[in-house]
């Protein structure tokens, strides 16, 4: 069980990295909204309803079965802010975790709708990316003898 606990610990660190930077990779893999908008929307839902998160919940509870310590603060007052000695609960830190996801993600969304909705000559949005389509293939040169 010690050894799932740390998958879903790597698992949890991964879903705070696509939190934090799922917008700006979208800029360069425009796809990866598909991925990045139900983490963040995941991750605003427990966090605007107070809830204990529950990656850290299922982590706790496979270290506990495992006979391993659990930690308090969460996630990311045990992993991150502990490490370098700042307090997760402080109203500092807790302003400084909103304005970096809420820049990033702002930001990141922002440049990709400003792209979608350059100026063009419609003065509407694109709706979809627009491919360009390969030219024809030039038409063969009639059989016959060249001409000098």
């Amino acid at each position: 069980m010690g050894v799932l606990a740390g998958a879903v610990a790597v698992l949890h660190g991964v879903v705070v990295l696509v939190m934090l930077t799922g917008a700006l990779v979208a800029l360069r893999l425009p796809r990866f909204v598909l991925v990045h908008a139900p983490v963040a929307l995941a991750v605003l839902a427990v966090n605007l309803a107070g809830a204990d998160c529950p990656l850290t919940d299922l982590e706790l509870a496979l270290r506990a079965q495992a006979g391993q310590p659990g930690y308090d603060g969460g996630f990311l007052g045990h992993h991150v802010f502990a490490p370098l000695g700042l307090d997760v609960g402080a109203t500092g830190t807790q302003v400084g975790i909103y304005v970096t996801a809420v820049g990033a993600n702002a930001v990141g969304y922002g440049l990709l709708l400003g792209r979608r909705c350059a100026p063009r000559s419609s003065g509407r949005c694109r709706s979809a990316p627009r491919w360009r389509t390969p030219a024809p293939p030039a038409a063969a040169l009639p059989a016959g003898p060249r001409t000098p």
